[in-house]
């Protein structure tokens, strides 16, 4: 199993993040494995772009609650490094209280 979980929905609350607020979070790496999911489903298109960054951030977005980390944007490269073999994912997290 590449993820912990895969769940189709954030049952966290709503964070407020903006942008800005996603790119002042520094990168660490996260497990493959410690992850649930919040999206089921994937654009193929996403996963194979190679310039799938340009216009958004080069890091996956993770939010940490009750003990989980949840997967919030980013499954492409989370998927992206499993297919290269990589057990590991840089992510910004946030903790939500």
């Amino acid at each position: 199993m590449i993820f912990k979980r895969v769940g189709d929905s954030r049952p966290y609350p709503d964070h407020g993040l903006t942008t800005k607020g996603w790119a002042a979070l520094p990168p660490r790496t996260v497990r493959l494995d410690e992850l649930v999911t919040t999206k089921d489903t994937l654009q193929l298109v996403a996963l194979l772009n190679e310039d799938s960054t340009f216009f958004g951030d080069l890091f996956a977005h993770v939010v940490e609650w009750n003990g989980e980390l949840y997967l919030e944007d980013g499954l492409h490269r989370a998927l992206r490094a499993a297919l290269q073999q990589r057990n590991v994912l840089h992510a910004r997290v946030h903790s939500l209280g």
